[in-house]
């Protein structure tokens, strides 16, 4: 078991549990579509029925003797009476209470772990494990500014201001370096829109500081002083300062969505969504020197209201989001809830409404809330839109767009890539063809004009788990056969799903439509290569090996940008 620093709730506990009356019920759970066997134990009910001989015992019981964020910590436990239905949990925080258990909820969405029918005995159960320092900053995650030289820095720690002042040490090595002062944010309980994140799934975040860099120089290191003036560090960490806007050298973005976490011992967790986390995330690790940037288009980790699991994932995507820009767009496992003014009324994302991701990540938005945001790097413009909120004509999200694609200067900047969660262009996902469509209802009816009006080259989506390639497609027509080269003038948006980051995936409908030029149920990314002005590479990669399952390339000069194509010319006129 691994066990990564907990901000403000560094106790774990262990327990070893027997579940009475379960005569192969979670082994039925196991095998109905996907359900969570843990979901029928309610841990709330357990009782204490400690058995002569039974001991679980964890060590080490102190963890970060040496500064470390994360652990292995060893089991050994003893069962003098085993059953096929013992098993073995660890609790955080380590004094759980029912007393935060809601009554019975509409807005509560299975597994429900305050209502699970199955009442445990807890014959075992271990120590407290802890941290030697539980305050201490961890998980630094990059982000780019809102200008293309000011890199981001947020992290978390147990400290608050009135404890010790947050900042980043930054500078060429061996050399006198800057300090940059941090700002320190935080939620509360009241924030959370319902259960189980506002009852049950409520933990304490810690405290979340961002410094802002300029001027930038690869090596970093997050530190607060103390009132009496001694200073807790961090790790030293390095990156790359982004390229300037229009500047001719190789730049390579990886784009995906739906990933989520798990656990890395191969443990089972309660909620349990996202087998396929683990391979993308060692697969960007292993390739992380040919990466510049990521961009993590909606339902980030899953935590669906249960927030311990933000610091799981942020722990988890560490090594990439403290080497390269970790950029996150917003989806329905991040925002949406009734009533709070979502665009979609579900229990997605568990009561979080929006305040976690808002919180845990850096975006450059003019409105953190609204969570849509344009970002220049060297010589791509992405316009980042939030599903989650109206896009339709008239609001204030379709006034960004049209103002994110209408502002790039494409002589400097021509790859103009358009990114999303939920599929406002095309899929075949059987959920859509279930509701007779191929898309979000009134998506792409109401952006088509403008992808094809200021001639984005590709729109990216999550939301399918699995990936998916249209040709260059306007109005349900491929303008231009689907291809592995394209060369010369703009046609149409290539459409391409790549909602497969780890998620359980998503079935695809029976009836192929003529756009649909790949598709792959499985896991993997997208990597955006721009080599310079006229020549980009696209590809789908997958994440259990690494292999390039899709690819295509893009030759295009400004003249071919400027030319004329369909629904794409302005106004002329015969006057000489």
């Amino acid at each position: 078991m691994e066990s990564p620093r907990r901000a403000m709730a560094a106790a774990v506990a262990v327990h070893a549990l027997v579940a009475l009356s379960v005569a192969g019920a979670v082994a039925a759970a196991a095998g109905r579509g996907g359900e969570q066997p843990l979901s029928r134990i309610g841990i709330h009910r357990a009782t204490f029925a400690i058995q002569p001989g039974a001991s679980v015992d964890a060590s080490p019981l102190l963890l970060g003797l040496e500064g470390q964020d994360r652990e292995w910590v060893t089991l050994t436990y003893n069962n003098p009476k085993p059953s096929k239905d013992d098993w073995i949990g660890v609790f955080s925080p380590a004094n759980f209470s029912d007393s935060t258990c809601p009554s019975e909820s509409q807005w509560v969405e299975p597994p429900l772990l305050c209502t699970a029918p199955i009442k445990p005995k807890l014959i075992a159960h271990s120590k407290r494990v802890t941290f030697m320092n539980p305050k201490a900053p961890v998980y630094p995650r990059l982000a780019q500014g809102k200008s293309w030289n000011e890199m981001t820095v947020t992290w978390t720690s147990g400290y608050g201001t009135d404890e010790a002042t947050p900042f980043v040490k930054w500078g060429p090595q061996g050399q006198i370096q800057s300090l940059s002062p941090a700002g320190t944010l935080t939620f509360s309980r009241s924030t959370m829109c319902g259960p189980p994140a506002r009852t049950v799934g409520w933990r304490d975040p810690g405290f979340i500081h961002t410094s802002f860099l300029k001027d930038l120089w690869p090596n970093f290191k997050i530190g607060h002083r103390l009132l009496d003036g001694s200073i807790i560090w961090g790790h030293e960490y390095s990156f790359q300062a982004p390229p300037y806007p229009g500047e001719d050298s190789l730049q390579r973005v990886v784009i995906f969505g739906d990933m989520g976490k798990a656990e890395a011992d191969g443990s089972n967790e309660f909620n349990d969504f996202e087998p396929g986390s683990l391979n993308t995330t060692y697969q960007l690790i292993k390739d992380l020197k040919n990466i510049d940037m990521v961009i993590h288009i909606g339902d980030i980790c899953y935590a669906n209201g249960y927030l311990s699991q933000w610091d799981q994932f942020t722990a988890q995507v560490e090594p990439i989001a403290s080497s390269v820009p970790y950029m996150v767009g917003s989806g329905n496992h991040e925002r949406d809830w009734p009533g709070s003014g979502s665009f979609y009324g579900n229990l997605d994302s568990g009561g979080e409404c929006g305040v976690p991701a808002q919180n845990m990540f850096y975006v450059p938005a003019e409105n953190r809330e609204q969570f849509w945001y344009s970002m220049d790097y060297g010589m791509f413009r992405f316009c980042i839109a939030n599903t989650e909120l109206d896009w339709r004509p008239g609001t204030e999200q379709y006034k960004f767009i049209e103002h994110c694609f209408s502002s790039v200067d494409r002589q400097k900047q021509p790859w103009l890539i358009f990114l999303a969660h939920r599929v406002l262009g095309y899929s075949s996902a059987s959920f859509y063809a279930d509701e007779g469509t191929t898309e979000e209802p009134m998506g792409r009816e109401s952006l088509q004009p403008l992808w094809q009006k200021y001639r984005v080259d590709i729109a990216m989506y999550g939301h399918v788990h699995g990936y998916e390639r249209t040709c260059p497609v306007y109005e349900n027509v491929c303008v231009a056969k689907a291809a592995s080269h394209y060369s010369g003038a703009f046609t149409a948006t290539t459409h391409v799903v790549v909602g497969g980051g780890g998620a359980s995936l998503a079935d695809y409908a029976g009836v192929r439509a003529r756009w649909s030029h790949v598709q792959d149920r499985d896991y993997g990314f997208a990597k955006l290569t721009a080599f310079n002005h006229t020549a980009l590479l696209f590809e789908y990669v997958r994440s259990r090996d690494g292999s390039v399952h899709d690819s295509f390339t893009v030759s295009r000069d400004y003249r071919d940008i400027l030319a004329c194509g369909v629904d794409n010319c302005p106004s002329t006129t015969l006057a000489s």
